[in-house]
C-alpha cells in the first residue's frame, strides 16, 4: 500500500512538471502569464452559478484586474491576494493553488467548496492569512500546512474536516489564530501545541477531539482564548494551565473532564470567561478562583461539585454572570454575593442548598436573572426583591419557602418569567406582576395562595403560560383570559373556583391546554366550547357539572386529551366522538352516562387510554373497540350495565396493559383470543355472569395461586370454572419467610432469658461489693429526685 502511495506521488509530481511546462509554452503563445493560467485552472474546477468570475479571461495579459485578485505594483506584478469569499462558488479546490508562490492572503470562506484541502497549498510558502471557513471541505488537514512558517491566521471552521490535528502543527511558529470549530476532528491534541509561542486564539469546539489536555499547553504564553467546548476530552485539567497568565477566555464546556478544578486557575488573573460546565468535575469550588479579579462570566454548572460555595466568591467584583447550578453544592447561600454590584445573572438551582435566601441579595440592583429553584431553601422571599428594577427572570420553584409573595413584585420590574411553584407560599397573588406588560410565563401552582386572580394578570397581553393549580384560589371562571391572543396554557385545577362555565368561553383565542379540573364549577357545559376548534387538551374532571355533553364539543377536531370524569353528566355519548381522530386519552368515568357505548370509538387510531367505568352504559360491548390498535394503558368499562358476550376482537389489543370489565352483566365464555394479550399486567372480569373455563392468560405465568387472594379478578361468576388455572407456582398455606427474617417466638424467649440473667448478675455484684451497692442506691435516689422535681 505504501508503494502504491509513493507511485501515485511520483505521478503527481511528473504531472505538475508537465503542466507547468505546458502552461509556460501556452503563455508565450497567448500572452496570459503563468499565475493567470493557474487561476484559470482553479476556475475550471469550480461551478460559478452567478458568473462572479466572468472577467477571468485567457485573453488578458495578467490576472491583476480580475475580480478577487490583487497583485503587487512591481514592474512585473505577482498575485499576492485572492479573495473569493461569499461568491456562491462550489466544486473542489484545484492543486494549482500551490503554484501561487507569492500568495500571502487567501480567502475562500462562505462558499460551497468540497473535497480535500490540497496538500499543494503547502507550497504557498509566503501565506500569512488562510480563510477556508464555512464550506464543505472534508478529509484530513494536510500535514504540508506545517511548511507555512509565516502563517498567522488559519480559519477553517464550519466544514467537515476529519482526522486528528497533525503533530507537525507545532512547526507553525508564527501562528496567531487557529479556528477550527464545527468540524469532524478526532484524536488528541498534539503535544507540539506548546511550541506555538505566538498563538493567541485556539478554538476547536464542536468536534470529536479526545484524550487529555497536554501539559505542554503551558508553553503557549501568548494564549488569550482557549476554546474546546463540545468535544470528548477527558482526564483532569492540567495544573500547568494556571501558567497562562494572558488567557482571557477558557471555554471547555460539554466534555468529559474529571477530577478537581485546579486551584492554579486562580493565577490566571486576566480571565474574563471561565466556562467548565457539563463535565464531570468533582470536589469543592476552589476558593482561589476568587483571585481572578477580572472574571466576568463563571459557569461551573452541570458538574458534580460538592461542598459549600466559598464566601470568597464575593471578591469577584467584576462578575456579571455566575452559574453554579445542577451540582451537589450544600450549605447556605453566601451573603457575600451582594458585594458583586454588577451581577446580572445568578443561577444556583438544582443543588442541595439550605437556609434562607439572604436579604442582602436585594442590594444587587443590576440583577436581572435569579434562579434558586430545586433546593431546600426555607423562610420567606426577601421583600427587597420587589424593588429590583432590572429583574426579568425570577424562579424559586421547588423549595420550602413560606410567607407571602412580596405584594409589590412586578411594580418596578419588567418581569418576563415568574415561577414560584411547589413551595408553601400563602396570601394573595401580587397584583402588579404584569404591570410592564412583558410577562409571558407565570407559574404559582402547588402553594397555599387564596383570593381571586388579580385583574392585572387577566389582562396581561403577552401571557403564554399560566399555571395556578393546586392552590386555594376562588372566584368565577376568569373569562378575561379569553382575550389574551397568545395564551397557550390555562391551568387552574385543584382550586375553589365556582359558578357556571360562561358561554363567553367561545372568545378564548385557541388555548392549547384548558385544565380546570377539581374545582366547583356547576351547571351545564356550554355549547360554545365547540368554538375552540384548535384545543388539544381539555380537562374539566372532578367538578359539579350536569346535563348532557354538548355535541358541539366534537367540533374540537384537534383534541388529544379529553377528561370529563367525576361529574354528573347524563344522556348518551354522541357518535361524533369517533370523529376526534387525534384523541389519545378519553376519560368519562364516574358520571351518569347511559345507553350504548358508541361503536365509533373504535375508529380512534391514536387512543391509548379509555376510561368509561362507573356509569350506566348498557347494551353490548362494541366489537369495534377491538380495533383500537394503539390502546395501551387501559380499557376500563367496569361498573356499568353492559350485557352480552365479551367480543373476541378484544384479543387484538396486543399492547393493552389493563382490562377491566368487572361489575357488569356480561354472559358467555371469556373468548380464547384474550390469550393473545401478551402485555396485560392487570385485569378484572369479576361479578358478571360469565361461564366456561378461564383462558390461559399469559399474565398467570408469573403469578402464584395466592397472588389474587381475597381479590380474585374472576369471582362473582358462578358458572365460570376457575380450574385448572395455568399457575406454575403453588401457594402454600403458610407465608414463606425470607432467610434473613427473625423468628419472633425465639426472639422473645431469648430476650426474657437474657434479661433475667442480667438482673441476677447485677444483684450478685451488689451483694458481693458493698461499695458498689452504696453507689447504686445513691444513683437510684438521685434519679428519683430528678424525676419528681418536674411536678
Amino acid at each position: 500500500m505504501l508503494r502504491n502511495f509513493e507511485s501515485r506521488r511520483v505521478l503527481e509530481v511528473k504531472f505538475w512538471r508537465f503542466y507547468l511546462l505546458a502552461s509556460q509554452l501556452f503563455t508565450l503563445a497567448h500572452g496570459l502569464n503563468y499565475e493567470g493560467q493557474l487561476l484559470l485552472h482553479l476556475k475550471n474546477s469550480l461551478q460559478d452559478e452567478y458568473n462572479h468570475l466572468g472577467n477571468w479571461k485567457s485573453t488578458d495579459e495578467t490576472p491583476c484586474g480580475w475580480r478577487g485578485v490583487n497583485c503587487t505594483s512591481d514592474y512585473e506584478p505577482v498575485v499576492w491576494s485572492v479573495d473569493l469569499s461569499s461568491l456562491n462558488l462550489s466544486g473542489t479546490l484545484s492543486p494549482s493553488i500551490g503554484g501561487l508562490t507569492h500568495l500571502t492572503f487567501l480567502d475562500l470562506s462562505y462558499n460551497e467548496f468540497s473535497g480535500n484541502i490540497p496538500m499543494e497549498i503547502g507550497n504557498c510558502s509566503l501565506l500569512v492569512f488562510l480563510y477556508l471557513n464555512d464550506n464543505q471541505f472534508s478529509g484530513p488537514l494536510p500535514g504540508e500546512l506545517s511548511k507555512l512558517s509565516y502563517l498567522r491566521s488559519l480559519n477553517m471552521f464550519n466544514n467537515k474536516i476529519s482526522g486528528s490535528l497533525p503533530e507537525e502543527q507545532g512547526n507553525l511558529s508564527s501562528l496567531d489564530e487557529f479556528v477550527a470549530y464545527s468540524n469532524k476532528l478526532t484524536g488528541p491534541l498534539p503535544h507540539s501545541i506548546g511550541n506555538l509561542k505566538k498563538l493567541r486564539i485556539f478554538r476547536a469546539g464542536d468536534n470529536a477531539i479526545s484524550g487529555n489536555i497536554p501539559a505542554e499547553i503551558s508553553g503557549c504564553q501568548s494564549l488569550q482564548i482557549f476554546g474546546l467546548a463540545q468535544n470528548s476530552i477527558g482526564g483532569e485539567m492540567p495544573k500547568e494551565i494556571g501558567m497562562l497568565k494572558s488567557m482571557t477566555e477558557l471555554i471547555l464546556w460539554d466534555n468529559q473532564l474529571s477530577g478537581f478544578i485546579p486551584k492554579e486557575l486562580g493565577n490566571c488573573t486576566n480571565l474574563e470567561v471561565l466556562a467548565l460546565y457539563a463535565n464531570d468535575h468533582v470536589g469543592q469550588i476552589a476558593m482561589e478562583i476568587a483571585n481572578i479579579k477580572y472574571l466576568k462570566h463563571l459557569y461551573l454548572c452541570r458538574n458534580k461539585l460538592n461542598g459549600g460555595i466559598p464566601r470568597e466568591i464575593g471578591n469577584l467584583s467584576f462578575a456579571a454572570e455566575i452559574d453554579l447550578s445542577d451540582d451537589y453544592l450544600t450549605g447556605e447561600i453566601p451573603c457575600e454575593f451582594s458585594q458583586i454590584k454588577g451581577l446580572r445573572l445568578l443561577y444556583l438551582f438544582q443543588n442541595q442548598l439550605t437556609g434562607v435566601i439572604p436579604n442582602e441579595l436585594s442590594n444587587l440592583r443590576n440583577l436581572s436573572r435569579l434562579d434558586l429553584s430545586i433546593n431546600y431553601l426555607t423562610g420567606s422571599i426577601p421583600c427587597g426583591f420587589q424593588y429590583l428594577t432590572e429583574m426579568v427572570y425570577f424562579q424559586l420553584f421547588d423549595n420550602s419557602l413560606s410567607g407571602m409573595i412580596p405584594q409589590q413584585l412586578g411594580a418596578y420590574s419588567p418581569l418576563w418569567v415568574v415561577d414560584l411553584s411547589d413551595n408553601h407560599l400563602t396570601g394573595k397573588i401580587p397584583p402588579y406582576l404584569c404591570r410592564h406588560a412583558k410577562l409571558f410565563w407565570l407559574k404559582l401552582e402547588v402553594n397555599k395562595l387564596y383570593g381571586n386572580i388579580p385583574a392585572g394578570i387577566k389582562s396581561c397581553e403577552k401571557l403564554v403560560y399560566l399555571r395556578l393549580g393546586r392552590n386555594r384560589l376562588s372566584g368565577s371562571f376568569p373569562l378575561e383570559l379569553c382575550n389574551l391572543v397568545d395564551l397557550f396554557m390555562i391551568e387552574l385545577g385543584r382550586n375553589n373556583f365556582s359558578g357556571p362555565i360562561p358561554s363567553g368561553i367561545r372568545n378564548c383565542k385557541e388555548p392549547g391546554i384548558l385544565q380546570i379540573a377539581h374545582n366547583r364549577f356547576i351547571s351545564e357545559l356550554p355549547k360554545e366550547i365547540g368554538n375552540l376548534s384548535g384545543l388539544p387538551i381539555f380537562n374539566i374532571s372532578s367538578n359539579l357539572l350536569t346535563g348532557k355533553v354538548p355535541s358541539e364539543i366534537f367540533d374540537c377536531k384537534m383534541l388529544q386529551r379529553l377528561d370529563l370524569s367525576h361529574n354528573s353528566f347524563v344522556g348518551t355519548l354522541p357518535n361524533e366522538l369517533g370523529s376526534l381522530s387525534q384523541l389519545e386519552l378519553l376519560k368519562v368515568s364516574e358520571n351518569k352516562f347511559s345507553e350504548n357505548i358508541p361503536a365509533s370509538i373504535g375508529s380512534l387510531p391514536h387512543l391509548i387510554e379509555l376510561q368509561m367505568g362507573r356509569n350506566m352504559f348498557s347494551g353490548e360491548i362494541p366489537r369495534e373497540l377491538g380495533f383500537l390498535s394503539s390502546l395501551q394503558i387501559a380499557m376500563n368499562l367496569s361498573y356499568n350495565n353492559l350485557t352480552g358476550n365479551i367480543p373476541s376482537e378484544l384479543g387484538k389489543l396486543t399492547s393493552l396493559e389493563a382490562l377491566f370489565l368487572n361489575n357488569n352483566h356480561l354472559i358467555g365464555e371469556i373468548p380464547r383470543s384474550v390469550e393473545m394479550l401478551l402485555s396485560l399486567s392487570d385485569f378484572n372480569f369479576s361479578h358478571n355472569n360469565l361461564s366456561g373455563t378461564l383462558p390461559a392468560i399469559p399474565l398467570f405465568k408469573n403469578l402464584t395461586s395466592c397472588s389474587f387472594r381475597g381479590n380474585e379478578p374472576y369471582i362473582g361468576n358462578p358458572f365460570l370454572h376457575q380450574m385448572p388455572l395455568p399457575l406454575p407456582k403453588a401457594c402454600s398455606s403458610t407465608v414463606e419467610t425470607p432467610e434473613t427474617s427473625i423468628d419472633m417466638t425465639y426472639f422473645y424467649g431469648s430476650f426474657v432469658v437474657t434479661y433475667v440473667i442480667v438482673l441476677l448478675g447485677i444483684a450478685a455484684v451488689l451483694y458481693i461489693n458493698p461499695y458498689w451497692r452504696r453507689a447504686w442506691f445513691y444513683y437510684i435516689e438521685i434519679s428519683m429526685n430528678f424525676f419528681y422535681s418536674f411536678d
